[in-house]
C-alpha cells in the first residue's frame, strides 16, 4: 500500500503534533512537508467534517493551508528547504480580501499590487508541480502523455485533498464527477523555472478574452490567479503551453473522499514505463479511468509520438539524457554504471508557423502536422479552426505543405 496520509487505522492524537488555528489547538498531521495539514477534533467545529477512523476519538478533521494556521508545536525538522510563499502585503486599505478581490478581476492584471503578490510564488530546480486529472486525463498520462498546460506547486494547493474541493484546479471541463468520488493527479519535479510562465501580463490576454463556448475549465483570469470564491492559487502554464520531458519519480497519484493520498504509479524514466505502486484495498479507484486494468502491475510507453525530448552532452557525445530533480540531469541508460551526469543539457522541441499563427509541432503523419497553438487568442483559434482540449490547450492539423518556420530549437539548462 502507497498512501501518503494515516489510513493504518493508528490514532493522529497519538502523532505528537499540534497545531493552533482559529483561537485553538488540534492534533494534526502534517502534509507535503508542512505546506498544509490536516487537523482531528473531537467534537464538531465549523468548517471541519465528519470522518471517523478506526481506533481514534477524532472524528472530526478539517485540512487547512500552513498560511492559516497560527503556531505549529512538535513538528519535526524539515529535510529541505521549503517554497516560497505567497507573501501579501497587507495594510489598513487593501488587506486580503482587496488582494482577493483584486487577483479575480482580469481589469486588474496590470495592477502593481497583484504583480508584486504573484511573484512572491517562485519556482526554483525541484519544486513540486501538480496538475489535478479527470479519469480520462489520467488514462492519458499512464500511456504516455507528458506534463503541460495549467499547473500549480504542491505547496499552493496541498489542503485541496477531496474531489469536492480540488474541482477549482481541474482543466478539462468536468464536474468532478466522471471518476466518481475520487480526483487523480500528477506530481512531477520542476527541472527548470525556465520550463514555466505566469499566465499574466500582455501576453495572456488573447487568452483571457476567450469566449467561453470556445474554452475548457475555468476562465483565464490574466492575473496569474485561478477563478475561486475562497482561495489564492497562484496558476502557471508550461511555457508556449509545451509539453515537459517527464523527470525520473514522477507519480500519478488519487484522492478519494476520505482526504488520503494515494500513490497509483511511479514514472521509471529509464524503462519508460509507470510501475503500479497501489495496494490492492485500493485498486478500486482506478475502476472509472478508461481502458486501463488495475491489475496490470507495470504500463509500458513504448514509442508512443513525443513532441520533446531533453538531450545532454557527455564526453563530447549527445545522448537521450533524463531530468532527476534536484539531483540534476543524466545519460538516460538501463544500466546504472551508465547514468552518467552530463555536461550540458537542453529541452529540444519543434516550431513553426501557420496562416501567421506561433505553433508548436505535436508530430506528424502522412504529409500532415498536428499543432498546438503557443499563444491562443480568438482570432488566431477562429483563423486555423482550432478546437480546445483542456484549460488553454488548442490544437489543430495542418497541410505540412501551408507550415512555415518549421525550426527545431533547444532550451539550454543552466546546469
Amino acid at each position: 500500500m502507497s498512501v501518503t496520509s494515516r489510513a493504518d487505522g493508528a490514532a493522529p492524537e497519538r502523532t505528537g503534533l499540534r497545531v493552533a488555528y482559529g483561537g485553538t489547538t488540534y492534533p494534526a498531521e502534517e502534509i507535503a512537508r508542512g505546506a498544509a495539514y490536516e487537523l482531528f477534533s473531537a467534537d464538531e467545529a465549523a468548517g471541519f467534517e465528519w470522518m471517523p477512523r478506526p481506533n481514534s476519538t477524532l472524528p472530526w478533521r478539517r485540512f487547512v493551508h500552513v498560511t492559516e494556521v497560527t503556531a505549529v508545536h512538535g513538528a519535526t525538522e524539515p529535510v529541505e528547504a521549503p517554497e516560497a510563499p505567497l507573501m501579501v502585503p497587507l495594510h489598513r486599505e487593501r488587506g486580503w480580501s482587496e488582494v482577493h478581490r483584486l487577483a479575480q478581476q482580469p481589469a486588474a492584471a496590470d495592477d502593481p499590487l497583484v504583480a508584486t503578490v504573484r511573484a512572491s510564488a517562485s519556482l526554483r530546480r525541484g519544486t513540486r508541480m501538480m496538475k489535478i486529472l479527470s479519469a480520462r486525463q489520467l488514462a492519458g498520462y499512464v500511456r504516455g502523455w507528458l506534463p503541460h498546460g495549467f499547473c500549480y506547486r504542491e505547496h499552493d494547493v496541498a489542503h485541496l485533498r477531496t474531489p469536492a474541493t480540488t474541482g477549482v484546479l481541474r482543466t478539462d471541463g468536468g464536474d468532478g464527477r466522471d471518476g466518481g468520488d475520487v480526483t487523480y493527479a500528477l506530481r512531477w519535479r520542476a527541472a527548470d523555472p525556465g520550463d514555466y510562465d505566469v499566465p499574466a501580463g500582455a501576453a495572456y490576454r488573447g487568452l483571457a478574452a476567450m469566449n467561453a463556448r470556445d474554452r475548457l475549465g475555468p476562465a483565464v483570469l490574466g492575473t496569474g490567479f485561478t477563478p475561486s470564491s475562497h482561495h489564492l492559487l497562484p496558476e502557471f502554464v508550461t511555457r508556449d503551453f509545451a509539453e515537459l520531458p517527464m523527470p525520473a519519480n514522477a507519480t500519478l497519484l488519487a484522492y478519494p473522499a476520505e482526504g488520503v493520498e494515494v500513490i497509483l504509479y511511479v514514472y521509471q524514466a529509464e524503462q519508460h514505463g509507470w510501475l503500479r505502486m497501489v495496494g490492492s484495498q485500493w485498486r478500486h479507484l482506478l475502476a472509472a479511468v478508461p481502458g486501463l486494468s488495475p491489475e496490470q502491475e507495470y504500463v509500458p510507453i513504448g514509442d508512443a509520438p513525443r513532441s520533446t525530448r531533453l538531450v545532454g552532452t557527455y564526453a563530447g557525445g549527445e545522448y537521450e539524457a533524463v531530468a532527476d530533480p534536484p539531483d540534476g540531469f543524466r545519460v538516460l541508460a538501463l544500466t546504472r554504471a551508465a547514468r552518467y551526469p552530463v555536461d550540458s543539457a537542453s529541452r529540444r522541441l519543434r516550431l513553426a508557423a501557420w496562416r501567421g499563427v506561433p505553433c508548436l509541432v505535436l508530430r506528424e503523419e502522412s504529409g500532415w502536422l498536428r499543432l498546438r497553438l503557443r499563444r491562443p487568442d480568438p482570432d488566431a483559434v477562429a483563423a486555423l479552426g482550432a478546437q480546445c482540449y483542456e484549460r488553454g490547450v488548442y490544437e489543430t492539423w495542418a497541410p505540412g505543405a501551408e507550415v512555415i518556420a518549421d525550426q527545431i530549437v533547444d532550451h539550454p539548462y543552466l546546469l
